[in-house]
């Protein structure tokens, strides 16, 4: 989600819609990054086009099945789709910091000044994730589950540790993976006869068994520390449990997806062909797939999106590399880049765009109705209800950004 800056690939022509390939770099950014964003940010601004909604009036269909769960996150363990966005978004976050390093150095700024500025863009993204949850609040809702906090608690780290070696950072990844794992696995389980429900967790829950039942959800070490953390900010009630299983210490083992972006941005900078990078890429993603499952599968730990459980942290670092090295395939190594235009222009502004849906969806939609018929998106019957009204809102936002990109109005932190 963090901008560093308009890459030198990608900058806009007026009046037309492609995108001009300037002279490479080893200092510029590459198209393929922004379209990437771009496309992480549409899906999630998409919500899901109420597919999830609809698939349910279709129970006996496989597809309808299998879009409807790919579209929506899944209950605890596993993953989805949907539930890739987070990791996409976090894992561009280190993918970029190598350009904007590059960028600050070549203006002479000094390590002092651009470790200040991270130390300012992290404060900046906390506290507008803090806006961004307190919209429709009564008051000042202190969470930090939101994906811009997430991002913002662990940039400093990964800032600073985007000076050192690959090696350095591989050993740092897997190390503070290693450390949260063994938290939780050393964190004692609930008792026989523990109060599920006292901690939003309902009766017909499907219960981890065995040694994956120290990541069950409310019932672990980050929930704990929740209770204790959130209840020292000023509440409308105190905090006893997150309704979705969510936890501030996720971002400590985000920050490893967030490395493993900067050493995909890294070899992405490299003098190594499109070629080789690619080789490495699907190599990288392929193995964290695997390894990610392994763990799984041994017991040792489960994958869950909603705690970043550290086998969570690897597979899913091993999905969105392998979807990044399609994008980069397509538009570095076979050149088609006309195709990405709509991608480029939402990832050129992605805290815009993340903003307006955030604050405008409703606002939207309630206007298209007003001045179009309140019963506009019932077009096609009241089943595809939902899937036209995320539609539309998607639709506007683009046009917004679209504005933006033709004018140069970047916002960025």
């Amino acid at each position: 989600m963090v901008n560093p800056g308009m890459p030198s690939e990608a900058r806009p022509s007026q009046g037309t819609g492609d995108i001009r390939p300037a002279q490479q770099t080893r200092s510029e950014r590459l198209v393929s990054l922004d379209a990437y964003r771009g496309a992480i940010m549409l899906l999630m601004a998409s919500g899901g086009l109420g597919l999830p909604q609809i698939s349910r009036h279709f129970p006996g269909s496989r597809i309808w099945h299998l879009v409807g769960y790919h579209t929506e996150h899944a209950q605890w363990a596993g993953c989805t789709l949907w539930d890739l966005i987070q990791p996409a978004f976090m894992f561009m976050v280190g993918v970029a910091l190598p350009w904007s390093i590059a960028n600050r150095r070549a203006r002479g700024q000094s390590l002092g000044w651009m470790s200040a500025h991270a130390a300012w863009r992290a404060l900046a993204l906390v506290l507008l994730a803090v806006f961004l949850t307190s919209a429709w609040s009564r008051q000042t809702v202190w969470a930090f589950t939101n994906v811009l906090a997430q991002i913002g608690l662990g940039y400093p780290i990964v800032f600073l540790l985007a000076f050192t070696r690959s090696r350095t950072q591989w050993v740092a990844a897997f190390g503070i993976l290693f450390a949260c794992w063994l938290a939780f696995a050393l964190y004692p389980l609930p008792s026989a006869g523990f109060d599920w429900q006292s901690v939003g967790v309902p009766a017909d829950w499907p219960h981890l068994t065995d040694f994956a039942a120290h990541w069950e959800k409310n019932a672990n070490l980050a929930a704990t520390f929740d209770r204790w953390f959130l209840n020292l900010f000023p509440r409308e009630k105190p905090f006893v449990f997150s309704r979705g299983g969510y936890q501030t210490l996720n971002f400590v083992p985000a920050i490893a997806t967030m490395l493993f972006g900067v050493l995909a941005g890294q070899l992405l900078r490299s003098g190594a062909s499109v070629a080789k990078k690619l080789k490495h890429l699907v190599l990288f993603g392929a193995a964290g797939i695997a390894l990610g499952q392994i763990v799984a599968w041994a017991g040792l730990c489960p994958i869950v999106k909603r705690l970043w459980t550290p086998a969570w942290a690897i597979y899913s670092a091993g999905w969105v590399t392998l979807l990044l090295a399609g994008f980069v395939a397509t538009i570095e190594w076979w050149r088609l880049k006309r195709w990405a235009f709509p991608f480029v222009v939402v990832g050129l502004n992605p805290i815009t765009c993340y903003c307006l849906w955030q604050l405008s969806g409703g606002f939207i939609r309630s206007n298209i109705k007003r001045h179009l018929g309140q019963h506009v998106f019932e077009s096609f019957g009241q089943l595809y209800t939902p899937m036209l009204e995320r539609l539309a809102v998607l639709v506007v936002l683009w046009l917004v950004l679209l504005w933006m990109y033709r004018r140069k109005v970047f916002l960025r932190i």
